[in-house]
This record gives structure tokens, sequence and C-alpha cells, in this order.
């Protein structure tokens, strides 16, 4: 998804589509592991709900539901500890999913001002060093970024990166739901927002400040990439009794939280304050060759 604060001056005026496997008639489903923007059946959609509504015989008891809504960096912080930085693979979805972003960014006048890239929830930097590779290649490209999150300890692992340089670089600390404005980032100074798979970490009653405080980051027609987790996701449906917290919204095993959105939501949620360039689900059919299972 791609939103845009209005300005008579676009960073980019193209932008590519998701998945490019697509499953047709005349294909074999068994042919490969995954096809993008596959079609739901009515019959998968009722199945779907038949299976989340098993999830409300278990749900979270009000002290259970405070305990996990307080302090939940904290749980962040634990996971990351746990995990540091082997437990996500470099992420390359931008070059992916929006090349002409990319390509635009790559191409910046090095005689202008730099790109300045924020990217909300930054985690172990899965994301962000792979673009400054990127950069490099690119005869180090005029973009500067900012690697924010509010666990301390993903911040730390990205500080103790190999890669990590602060004249390309600058790491901290960073609540995206605080009132506060962040410590080392003027607000209406950022071209590029990311926010991938971060609103779905947060409580629904703090989405509003979040989306405000994207707003007040970007410069007039600067954009938010933003993605996250969809409604009806096999990982939802794959949740047991005991860690629904209220309607589509979870706790994981370790702690942390997540929720599944529908356009819809997201739509709302944005186009109060930004103009909706793209708003789409990638819908992956998900396939056991070996069982010739479809899910």
């Amino acid at each position: 998804m791609v939103l845009e604060k209005a300005s008579d001056k676009k960073l980019q005026s193209s932008l590519s589509e998701f998945g490019a496997r697509i499953l047709t008639e005349n294909d074999n489903i068994f042919e490969h592991n995954a096809w993008d923007n596959a079609e739901w059946t009515a019959e998968q959609e009722e199945e779907a709900k038949l299976k989340i509504s098993k999830q409300y015989e278990g749900r979270l008891t009000i002290e259970e539901v405070l305990k996990h809504n307080t302090n939940p960096n904290e749980y962040w912080n634990t996971f990351y500890s746990k995990n540091a930085d082997k437990f996500f693979k470099d992420r390359h979805w931008l070059s992916v999913e929006f090349p002409e972003v990319l390509k635009g960014v790559l191409n910046h006048p090095k005689e202008e001002k730099p790109i300045n890239i924020m990217e909300i929830g930054c985690g172990t930097g899965a994301t962000v060093f792979p673009l400054i590779n990127e950069t490099k290649i690119a005869h180090d490209a005029n973009v500067y970024f900012y690697a924010t999150d509010y666990s301390t300890t993903a911040v730390d692992i990205v500080k103790s990166n190999p890669l990590y340089d602060e004249s390309k670089c600058k790491a901290f600390v960073y609540d995206i739901t605080s009132t506060s404005s962040p410590e080392h980032v003027e607000f209406g100074t950022i071209d590029i927002c990311s926010c991938v798979f971060v609103l779905s970490a947060i409580h629904p009653d703090t989405w509003k400040i979040a989306i405000d405080n994207l707003f007040k980051l970007l410069k007039p027609g600067g954009i938010v990439i933003f993605r996250d987790y969809g409604r009806y996701d096999m990982t939802q449906l794959r949740f047991k009794s005991g860690r629904l917290i209220d309607d589509n919204f979870y706790i994981r095993g370790d702690g942390t939280r997540v929720y599944f959105f529908t356009i819809e939501e997201i739509d709302t949620m944005f186009k109060e304050k930004f103009k909706i360039e793209q708003n789409d689900v990638d819908r992956r059919l998900i396939v056991n060759r070996a069982k010739k299972i479809k899910m």
C-alpha cells in the first residue's frame, strides 16, 4: 500500500503491481509452492470464519489482557534478545514490490538535498541494511536513512551491525504512538516513511496517534509505504484458544501482539490525512506439493 501526503508535486508517479505469479485455468496448481493474488471461494471464507469463531471460546481474561497491554515494548525486547538478528532474513521488499519508488530514490540528483527515508519498526535492520547496500551499488545514491523502533534491544542490534554507518543511517528509539516528537528527526522533513508490520503490533486505540505522527513526519508530497497482516491470514487461522484479546487481535506465544486488517479498515484509517495511491490485498495460495494440499 502506498499513501501520499497532499502536494502539487509527487515524489514519483507510477507504482508497481503486487506479485506476478498468477494462477490461471491452464496452470498446474502444484507446479509452484505459492501463487499470488489467489481468489477466495465463498466456501473458503466460511471455513475461515468458523475457525475464528472457535477462538472466542477461550479468549483472554481482563487480567491477562491488561498484563499484555502494559509495556508491550518489553515483550519485543525479550523477543529480540532471544532471537537477535538470526531470526530475520534480509528483506528486499521495496525493490520487489515498489521498484518505481526505489528507482526514484536511486536516481535522485546528488546536487539536491538528500531524500530522507524513515523506517518505523526497523527491528534488526533486515530492511534498512539491504536498502543501504542498494544505494551504495547505485554509486552512493543521495539518500539518508532513519531506522526507528520502540524496542531498545532492536535498536542496539542495528547499531552493532558492521554495516551501520551514521553518515548513511541514524538508528534510535521512537514509539510511533508517542505524543512527543522524535528525538533526532524534525516533523515535516521525511520524504518516505515505511510502516511495515507495525500497526498490527500496537493497540487499535493508538492507531490514530500513529497515523497522525506519520503525517507530521512527512514533507508535503511525501509518501508512506505500508504493509501488514490481512484478515484470514494463515497465521490468524492457526491461532488456538487462549490467544484472542479482542476481535482479530491476538497475543502470540512470546507475548507480542498482532492484529489482522481488512483493506476497508486501512482505507478508513488513512483517508482522512492521506491520498491513497494504492491499497490492495496480496492473497497467496500456499501449496504443499508433496501432500497435494492447498492452504
